[in-house]
């Protein structure tokens, strides 16, 4: 034996350390290192004591089953438009101040985000706050860290308020012999405690510390575009008379990674690339191109610079030419490891890209070969048809505000009573302990197609499947770590540590290290490792393994420190123009505090000792 380890616990010790690597790393998506995880599990069963049913067992998980119909039911509720008509009203009881505005997109997300998915809560509430943060001349990038932390903090007050809660009620029944599921409001006193904690320091400290990183006002000029914008004249002389417009348009991205956006004819504007019109002198382009080119392409093709016209939101952004949208990537979309030229964004969504902001930075220059991560937000130009259809596809989330007269008059959805209805009957019938809660939820899916709220495809399509494979894939991790005895190795490790110091400490020093592995790796993946040496640890220094279980689902559920920690830090990374150390200024001190609420939380509620 090997640092007096059994070779089967060093061999899940080993894989454990190459998949936190793999997680880190990035080299693959983490639900296909889930899934490779599984599958070495089964080969190398001789040693980690996983077989195949075993091995499959996550996909039968109550956790993974309700986690699944849950997407569904947010989606349902999404769908209604009760959440977006919650944001607008925001709008009209915070006027211009910047502190009313906090305090209401804080306030209002949290709630909701406790019993709905708090990613589509996110994806709604983005675009409405950066357009209430311009009227406001507010700098978005002040609202919308707050806007995903609180969403995180939501989270906590039920058991369906996030993924992490109920694999963690999974992982704790498997690692507690006799230990029974969490109820749905089974922490929710401890839920609002930490919620107002996180709320009063948003509204304080945490104020001071969110950086501004974007200005208020124009997309172009947020995105700094104005000097890669311009308008030309084309000459009588030019060599692009009477070619087709949208020849003109492929033969100038091609040639030059020049972009056509549109065409103005007198009082007459057409989108260039949509258009077999062909050009005439006199018309004028709007291009996008670095200042070099743009020139470059003047004088190949006898066009007349117009240094005086100015190329702005109000010039880009009309129902004639069409309209300019936000979007950001997910880190399951498709498009993630593509390039802009190879996603085909022009033809598939009849988009083109103005800019790309990366965290802090912004990228204007060969944007045809930037290779698109999670997280980017593209600036883009659209039509208005297309703008509306980007709101549905999974690959994006639309960020911004579609035209005003498009979406803002739109009225709640018939289905919203049965929707809400539905969601509540879940609830309720989950919390009085009628039916276990993965049947309440799929319950809850069969009413939502049932009563027409959703399609049967709507509801596939509503089911973020990398989660779903992310948590079959990992669970069995944790069971091998059982299995060969390694989490019963660190837990003698943490209490010899431990030795003489209060229970109260120890636990602290779980929520912290729980908090930190979330940071880096999944949420989930987190809770699946630390759970069962969390319950081991805890009956060895005569402490109560349901307190312990309690500060590990916290401590994963507020991974407040980096970017990649929580997939709603990711979706306001772009917008908000943020820096990676932006989440650890802001995020480090409100991560200790909770340890802290969280802690003396437990010890007050529920005491401690065994």
């Amino acid at each position: 034996m090997l640092l007096g380890l059994a070779p089967d616990t060093l061999l899940v010790f080993g894989l454990i350390a190459v998949t936190v690597g793999l997680f880190v790393s990035e080299l693959l998506p983490p639900d296909v290192v889930a899934i490779a995880v599984a599958v070495t599990l089964v080969v190398l069963g001789r040693w980690t004591g996983i077989d195949g049913a075993t091995a499959l067992s996550g996909f039968s998980s109550p956790a993974t089953i309700t986690i699944l119909a849950m997407f569904v039911l947010s989606r349902g509720v999404r769908e209604t438009g009760v959440v977006r008509e919650l944001g607008h009203a925001i709008g009209r009881v915070t006027g211009d101040s910047e502190s009313r505005l906090l305090a209401a997109t804080v306030g209002l997300t949290g709630p909701i985000a406790g019993v709905v998915n708090n990613t589509p809560v996110v994806a709604v509430f983005v675009p409405m706050v950066s357009e209430l943060a311009e009227e406001a001349g507010v700098s978005p990038s002040k609202l919308l860290l707050p806007l995903s932390y609180a969403s995180m903090l939501g989270g906590t007050l039920t058991l369906v308020g996030t993924a992490t809660n109920l694999v963690a009620s999974d992982a704790y029944v498997g690692a507690v012999e006799g230990a029974v599921p969490f109820s749905m409001f089974e922490f929710t006193a401890l839920g609002v405690l930490v919620f107002l904690a996180g709320v009063a320091y948003l509204l304080t400290v945490g104020r001071a510390l969110v950086p501004a990183r974007v200005p208020p006002g124009d997309r172009t000029a947020s995105y700094e575009v104005g000097e890669y914008l311009a308008r030309v004249l084309v000459t009588s002389r030019s060599p692009l008379v009477d070619e087709v417009a949208a020849d003109v348009v492929e033969d100038a991205r091609r040639d030059l990674d020049v972009d056509v956006l549109d065409v103005v004819r007198g009082g007459e504007h057409f989108v260039a690339a949509d258009s077999e019109r062909t050009l005439q002198a006199r018309d004028v382009l709007t291009v996008r191109a670095p200042p070099e080119t743009i020139r470059r392409f003047c004088s190949l093709a006898d066009l007349r610079f117009l240094p005086r016209a100015e190329v702005d939101d109000a010039e880009l952004e009309n129902p004639e030419r069409g309209t300019l949208v936000e979007l950001v990537l997910p880190a399951s979309s498709s498009l993630v490891g593509e390039t802009v030229r190879s996603a085909r964004l022009r033809e598939r969504y009849e988009a083109t890209v103005l800019a790309i902001r990366r965290g802090g930075e912004l990228i204007r220059e060969g944007i045809g070969d930037t290779a698109l991560q999670a997280g980017d937000s593209l600036l883009v130009q659209t039509t208005d048809e297309a703008a509306a259809f980007l709101r549905e596809v999974d690959d994006f989330v639309v960020t911004s505000e579609v035209r005003e007269e498009l979406v803002a008059d739109e009225p709640l959805s018939p289905t919203t009573l049965p929707a809400l209805g539905i969601l509540v009957g879940v609830i309720v019938l989950a919390a009085l302990g009628l039916v276990p809660i993965a049947i309440a939820a799929l319950g809850g899916v069969v009413a939502m197609v049932a009563t027409g709220v959703l399609s049967a495809s709507d509801a596939y399509d509503a089911v973020d499947w990398n989660v779903v494979f992310l948590l079959a894939g990992i669970l069995p991790l944790g069971i091998a770590m059982q299995n060969t005895g390694g989490a019963e190795v660190i837990a003698n490790l943490v209490a010899a540590g431990a030795v003489g110091l209060p229970p109260a400490v120890t636990l602290a020093a779980f929520y912290l290290l729980t908090g930190l592995l979330a940071n880096v790796v999944t949420p989930v993946a987190s809770v699946v490792l630390l759970m069962p040496v969390a319950a081991d640890t805890a009956s060895r220094v005569g402490a109560d393994p349901f307190a312990f279980a309690l500060a590990v689902t916290f401590a994963a559920s507020t991974a407040f420190m980096t970017p990649v920690g929580y997939q709603t830090n990711l979706m306001v990374y772009g917008p908000g123009g943020y820096r990676f150390t932006d989440y650890v200024r802001v995020g480090a001190p409100l991560q200790f505090l909770l340890a802290v609420v969280t802690t003396a939380g437990i010890a007050l509620l529920w005491g401690v000792g065994a």
